[in-house]
């Protein structure tokens, strides 16, 4: 766990990729505008976060799902979300299945259970 709440807080650099890519190039956003909006930002992935790991453990589960996420999402009423999230999940699947395919030579289909265990290998560096 986090030592102290400030390490809970997303990358200052990344915020600021977001901001800058989201706004006008002739808008600039203050120093406290940044802090403000990466402190909301951080807020929201754990209080998502939190929701998703009670949709995992329902069925007993220790692992996150993207499912899982999109859930939490449905129920903490952030309805607008899950469609795009939906779509960039699929996207982000098929592009793994892909990578999966080339890297293997080819002709081994990929379920969406090995699909979401290969995405799990990645993000934690295991194999």
């Amino acid at each position: 766990m986090a030592e102290k709440l400030e390490d809970l807080n997303l990358p200052n650099m990344t915020v600021q990729k977001i901001i800058k890519d989201a706004l006008p190039e002739h808008v600039s956003v203050g120093k406290d505008a940044r802090s403000a909006l990466s402190r909301a930002a951080s807020i929201f992935v754990l209080y998502v976060t939190s929701q998703a790991t009670k949709e995992a453990q329902k069925v007993n589960r220790k692992t996150l799902l993207g499912q899982d996420i999109l859930t939490a999402l449905e129920e903490l009423e952030f309805d607008e979300f899950v469609e795009p999230l939906s779509v960039m999940l699929r996207d982000f699947k098929e592009a793994k299945q892909k990578k999966s395919k080339a890297k293997k030579g080819g002709d081994v289909e990929m379920t969406e259970e090995n699909d979401d265990e290969a995405v799990e290998e990645e993000e934690t560096g295991e194999s």
